[in-house]
């Protein structure tokens, strides 16, 4: 990842989302990845605190990554696609247009964002404990290879 251009016209929040985004496209940065924190792109970009939050916001709009509160943002498994929270939300849409249309539905259809929503949590959360125990088997092999 390169640091914003002072010569390119476009937002600096910006420039760091275009990166980040080849990266992810050029596949240097792969399905399921940690990104790298706030703090560690504020220093890769040179940019302010909220810039990089604001870079991370354009790439989670687009699909591209997803954020798990506490743990991180993680490239989305495929780029380039409608997101799973994109999906959930059509879904959702399409569940609340049936209810409107019919009345009798109404209650069954209630708690499908809401399970959905819950599930998709579930997926990210078991997604950056995978992250989590990748790291910790590279950690161990390291040591193993050291003694």
């Amino acid at each position: 990842m390169t640091p914003p251009s002072q010569h390119d016209p476009r937002p600096p929040y910006q420039q760091a989302a275009d990166a980040i985004r080849r990266d992810i496209e050029t596949g240097r940065l792969k399905p399921g990845q940690q990104l790298p924190s706030h703090r560690e792109l504020q220093e890769m970009f040179n940019i302010a605190n909220m810039t990089a939050r604001s870079a991370l916001r354009v790439l989670r709009e687009a699909g591209l990554i997803y954020t798990v509160q506490g743990r991180g943002s993680y490239v989305a498994d495929k780029p380039g696609e409608r997101s799973s929270d994109a999906q959930a939300a059509g879904i959702a849409a399409g569940a609340r247009k049936k209810a409107e249309a019919d009345p009798e539905s109404r209650e069954a259809t209630g708690s499908l964002p809401e399970a959905l929503h819950a599930l998709h949590e579930q997926i990210r959360t078991l997604n950056a404990e995978v992250q989590d125990l990748r790291k910790e088997v590279d950690t161990l092999k390291a040591q193993r290879e050291k003694s």
